[in-house]
């Protein structure tokens, strides 16, 4: 019988950090004069279970099998959403169970669905603990991109294997390592992110919980109006800028601090990200100029496709009323996302490539039918797996936003809403469209079975869909 004593052990390290990361918001409730138990009992709470998990497994094989990356991949997301969603139920602001469940899991999934309509209202302490989990979360979702999911083979993620080790015996110990350069990473654009809104003229409490949020691409505000409660160019800049950083795959940094200064100009996954969002921003700008309804607003186009591209969900417009044309733009930005290895969520802009390439290659066989034509990515040549894995992933990536489009539209939600909070919840982006939950809108008016199937999608967008799926096969428990 496999062993899930190094499963329940890592889950208890989780545990335990998530635990001690609730006793942060506590210092910001001293200094905002908010004190109150919820934090600290829902620390205790975590602490304890994390504990528990941690002391009865200390005899684990400290090696970590494919079957074994898998669950603790699922088991640790959805652990850390139900434990993240406690200083919500224990709060004075009388959150329901549906409700800080929801909040939570789009939290660490980085997603930026809120259901709080009125944020400036809210106690200090829980809009940091917001801006905390999606911290946790967009450094989570790196290390798990860059270290487990090439090895477990999900989705053509296998073609980012830093090593050529395939062992799954030997996971841990280059996670490790890896793990915390990343870290060390991810926390100094952090620091350069909100020293930078601060400089710009936010105060500090906005300029650490908008740096968190914006390094993860999670989104998260303090305000109703988003990012442009500001009303500051500067401000917008800033958060374009570190906004992109965070949708850059992050092993280029590692690559970068290792002597190869020229590998942001040279990542092809970059380098068509640049031109998604340039080309994004032109034909917009084209339809908003021809259409002379329309007010042309380059500032607002910049700074939303951007946002929508990468998942952020951050808006400084309403761009839902700008016409028919820019919704079907940024529907299909939604599901895009950013590079893999980053932040970002959705297809990933090297699927689209490989596919792009799959279908170039199909056209020129029926053009030359005794050519000989082989698929690369970035030089290297890409086998048939690969490509059945990758189209395998979009297809089901397709399938399950339908599903669920279909299952919010029987909740009672009209079109819009339900295709685009599909979108939104499986690509992990935030506002939705329409005015329920578009740009200004929020997700509390909808009904409480709408919220449990978005925070399904969330974490199945998140965690590249087989990671979950695949733990429903009875095979996969078979030794």
């Amino acid at each position: 019988m496999t062993n899930y004593k190094t499963v329940f052990f890592t889950l208890g390290i989780l545990q335990i950090i998530l635990g001690i990361f609730m006793l942060i918001p506590i210092i910001v409730q001293f200094f905002y004069k908010e004190v109150d138990s919820s934090f600290f009992g829902a620390s205790i709470v975590t602490i304890i279970f994390g504990s528990l998990f941690f002391l009865s497994n200390l005899d684990h094989d400290k090696k970590l099998s494919l079957q074994q990356a898998f669950l603790l991949t699922s088991l640790s997301w959805l652990s850390i959403a139900v434990f993240g969603s406690l200083p919500f139920v224990f709060s004075s602001i009388n959150f329901s169970l549906t409700n800080a469940f929801f909040e939570s899991m789009s939290g660490i999934t980085t997603t930026g669905s809120t259901i709080i309509s009125n944020l400036e209202d809210m106690p200090k302490g829980i809009l940091f603990w917001r801006a905390i989990l999606q911290w946790l979360g967009g450094i989570g979702v790196i290390i798990m991109a860059i270290t487990l999911m090439p090895i477990m083979n999900v989705g053509g993620m296998q073609l980012f294997k830093i090593s050529n080790n395939s062992s799954s015996e030997k996971i841990l110990p280059k996670s490790t390592e890896i793990a915390i350069r990343l870290i060390y990473i991810y926390t100094g654009l952090t620091v350069l992110c909100a020293a930078s809104y601060k400089i710009l003229g936010m105060n500090i409490f906005d300029s650490l919980t908008h740096s968190m949020t914006t390094i993860a691409t999670g989104g998260f505000s303090n305000y109703n109006e988003s990012i442009g409660f500001f009303d500051s160019i500067s401000i917008e800049i800033s958060a374009m800028i570190f906004i992109i950083l965070g949708s850059f795959p992050f092993i280029v940094y590692i690559k970068f601090l290792s002597g190869n200064n020229r590998i942001f100009f040279s990542d092809i996954q970059i380098r068509t990200f640049l031109k998604i969002i340039l080309f994004s921003i032109i034909f917009l700008s084209l339809y908003l100029i021809l259409n002379s309804t329309t007010q042309l607003n380059l500032r607002a186009i910049f700074f939303n496709v951007i946002s929508i591209l990468t998942g952020t969900g951050y808006v400084n417009a309403q761009f839902d009323s700008w016409g028919g044309f820019p919704l079907i733009i940024f529907l299909g930005l939604m599901f895009i996302g950013g590079c893999a290895g980053s932040t970002t969520c959705g297809i990933k802009i090297f699927r689209i490539q490989i596919l792009y390439s799959f279908v170039l290659n199909q056209l020129k066989k029926i053009i030359y039918p005794k050519g000989i034509f082989i698929l690369k990515y970035n030089q290297n040549p890409v086998d048939n797996k690969f490509i059945a894995s990758i189209i395998s992933f979009i297809y089901m990536y397709l399938v399950i936003f339908f599903i669920i489009t279909a299952l919010l539209s029987l909740t009672g939600l009209d079109f819009i809403t339900s295709i685009s909070g599909a979108a939104t919840s499986i690509s992990n982006v935030g506002p939705g469209l329409g005015s329920t939950i578009g740009p200004n809108g929020n997700f509390s008016s909808l009904p409480n079975i709408s919220k449990w199937i978005l925070s399904i999608g969330m974490i199945l967008g998140r965690l590249e869909l087989f990671a979950i799926l695949v733990l429903f096969l009875p095979s996969f428990w078979r030794n």
